[in-house]
């Protein structure tokens, strides 16, 4: 490896575990490359061959992660003698793709769903003995007809399928349900983020709860608090949820499981603030020690952790197709790229709620200066844009001025979350390609978009 390859290594953070980096690197020629094992993803030849806009999906890092993440909790739980056991289940809503799920539940993951499509996905993956028949499945979000027949038709198979009451007509409907049943805290402690609301729609108010009559089965108590910035958020959080718990359960001595929902984010912007396994293992303490205290068995824990576990696994290139400089001389941009794609239809989250991306360069073979750059999505719309999650900020990247001889491809990280079951074709933009890199082969998962396919969804 060159000189210039190890320093835009360490400037880009490339092969760090902490900041989820440790498959990618740069080779020799300073093209930036995927590993898997003995396998090696090229990724420049990729964005070369396939064009871009591009998104590749590397399934195999979501069945390292919840591999870990599964063990992790299981040495906890030993190292501790925690009396409890742990669910860990992903919420679909982070991403649906097919490749996705399957990856998450290949590796011992249950499943969340939010609404009737999402469990009409599940029943027809376990149909086809996709999944095993002793998973768990959580259904969050309100409860339409369909959803609660669907619901119903699937605990009569024998499926563990747990309905979280999220409304006065859920409660009406599952509240002396023969089948296992959940109930949602509205917590009013919440960490302090765009994600937030003062006003949560969800679930009953504590006092709500108390005052309820008991159930029939009722199991889980689940909450959910946004994102989480630092481990006084979700520690302050279940504390309070604890006390409910306790509480709830002398009425309801069937209930067992606290679930702490999602939330739990990665280091987006390579600025590790906090570490997932010290969270986890300060939950399990905190559970175990006020369980004790009031000789209670300590309950079952679930989690949620969506985007944690798949943004990692996912990348999108892009093309740079044209360069000016910015005008205002006393921002910290110097330069605009305008790429061949739409930060706010494929990263809507850069539009959404200010995401701060991690951008490297696919191809890293110029004279190595470094410039101050914005980014410029390909609409005409003036939000297209990413300046690095403020005005005030700026994205490093080689200094390239256009030449269509000699490309610049750049690369956003953490993509696998969120970003495709939002996006949108605001100008009728084409969504990009998506291609699966696993076992060493390359597989198209959604081809290139055409003008015919998405002026279908406009009804032309």
């Amino acid at each position: 490896m060159t000189k210039r390859s190890i320093a835009s290594k360490k400037l880009w953070k490339l092969g760090i575990k902490d900041f989820n980096t440790q498959y990618f690197d740069f080779n020799k020629d300073g093209d930036l490359i995927a590993k898997e094992g003995n396998n090696i993803y090229n990724l420049r030849y990729l964005a070369e061959k396939f064009g871009t806009s591009l998104e590749i999906l590397f399934p195999y890092i979501i069945e390292e992660r919840v591999e870990d993440f599964l063990d992790l909790a299981a040495s906890i739980i030993k190292k501790n003698k925690y009396q409890g056991k742990f669910f860990y289940h992903y919420p679909m809503k982070a991403n649906q793709t097919k490749e996705v799920v399957l990856a998450v539940a290949g590796e011992g993951a249950n499943i969340e769903v939010s609404s009737y499509n999402e469990l009409y996905i599940v029943k027809r993956m376990l149909e086809q003995e996709s999944f095993n028949e002793k998973i768990r499945i959580l259904c969050n979000g309100p409860k339409t007809n369909k959803y609660i027949n669907l619901i119903d038709e699937l605990q009569h198979r024998g499926l563990k399928v747990i309905p979280i009451i999220e409304g006065p007509n859920e409660l009406k409907i599952f509240q002396f349900s023969k089948y296992d049943v959940g109930i949602r805290l509205d917590i009013p402690v919440k960490s302090k983020t765009n994600w937030n609301k003062q006003i949560d729609r969800f679930g009953f108010a504590r006092k709500e709860i108390l005052k309820m009559s008991s159930f029939k089965n009722l199991k889980v108590l689940h909450y959910r608090i946004g994102k989480i910035e630092k481990p006084s958020d979700i520690i302050e959080n279940t504390k309070y949820a604890l006390n409910v718990y306790f509480k709830l359960k002398e009425l309801n001595p069937s209930l067992d499981t606290l679930d702490i929902g999602g939330g739990m984010t990665v280091p987006f912007g390579r600025d590790k603030k906090y570490s997932a396994d010290k969270i986890l293992e300060k939950v399990f303490e905190l559970l175990q020690k006020e369980s004790d205290k009031r000789g209670i068995p300590h309950p079952n824990l679930i989690c949620e952790w969506g985007r944690y576990m798949v943004a990692p696994a996912q990348i999108t290139i892009f093309k740079v197709i044209d360069t000016k400089s910015v005008s205002n001389k006393s921002v910290a941009g110097k330069k605009w790229y305008v790429i061949d794609g739409s930060l706010m239809n494929d990263l809507v989250d850069t539009w959404g709620i200010n995401q701060k991306w991690f951008v490297v360069p696919v191809t890293n073979e110029f004279d190595g200066k470094l410039n101050n750059i914005w980014i410029s999505g390909s609409s005409c719309d003036s939000d297209d844009i990413y300046t690095g999650g403020n005005n005030d900020e700026a994205v490093t990247l080689p200094d390239y001025t256009y030449d269509q001889n000699d490309p610049l491809y750049i690369a956003f990280f953490d993509t696998g979350a969120y970003q495709d079951a939002m996006g949108s074709h605001h100008c009728m933009l084409s969504a990009p390609m998506r291609i699966i890199a696993e076992n060493g082969h390359i597989v198209v998962a959604k081809k290139r978009e055409g003008p015919e396919d998405v002026g279908k969804e406009f009804g032309w």
